[in-house]
């Protein structure tokens, strides 16, 4: 079965992590939905999905709290003409949509 994020998790937030990266969180409110979510996303489907290599993404498995985040360099230092995204709020939208098995 094929799902979106947004129908497995509670929540999906990304934030402003300082001005190199963003941090994306997603609260899966429960042990199953955790559990999918952990073996549903890989780091190179992330990565890819944002246009890094899977090298430059960082995980963080807390599954006493059954969320899951990322954290990842923005694509252009915060603030600079190029940063389309000062609060790093628009990645949350990718994770969200994002159909996982």
């Amino acid at each position: 079965m094929t799902d979106r994020v947004s129908d497995i998790v509670q929540k999906v937030r990304s934030k402003n992590a300082g001005p190199f990266w963003v941090t994306l969180d997603l609260f899966c409110g429960s042990a199953p939905a955790f559990e999918r979510i952990t073996r549903g996303l890989s780091d190179e489907k992330i990565a890819s999905l944002l246009g890094l290599e899977s090298g430059a993404l960082k995980r963080f498995e807390l599954p006493d709290l059954h969320v899951l985040k990322f954290s990842a360099p923005r694509p252009a230092v915060q603030g600079i003409r190029e940063d389309r995204d000062m609060h790093g709020a628009g990645w949350a939208v990718l994770i969200a949509e994002l159909e996982i098995d």
